[in-house]
């Protein structure tokens, strides 16, 4: 499975971004999709998941109720909508993908990365 992160960028606090992961070698909707992120001098951290089935999804705390994770199957892309966007959600964002029987909610688990888009948010 190989994943292309983009739609990263500098955007002010309350804002929004649509960040994309587009997937090739593998249907979005078999495998288990998720994105992460790290800010500068902090360590790898899961934001958001959606499962092959039953598009059940996940949340960290820190981003529910701002973020949404869908999938659009036809484009064989996963999607993260970031609303109400604050400083400290700036990092770079990472799409990961995991089987349908792996652990996709935290670091260890995906067995496929994208290479990063960074997000930004202004004070």
């Amino acid at each position: 499975v190989q994943l292309q992160a983009s739609g990263g960028g500098l955007v002010q606090a309350g804002g929004s971004l649509r960040l994309s992961c587009a997937a090739s070698g593998r249907a979005v909707s078999s495998i288990n999709m998720a994105w992460f992120r790290q800010a500068p001098g902090k360590e790898r951290e899961f934001v958001a998941a959606i499962r092959w089935i039953v598009w059940d999804t996940y949340y960290a705390d820190s981003v529910k109720g701002r973020f949404i994770i869908f999938r659009d199957n036809a484009k064989n892309t996963v999607y993260l909508q970031m609303n109400s966007l604050k400083p400290e959600d700036t990092a770079i964002y990472y799409c990961a993908a995991a089987s349908q029987t792996g652990t996709i909610r935290t670091p260890a688990g995906p067995e496929y990365w994208g290479q990063g888009t960074l997000v930004t948010v202004s004070s």
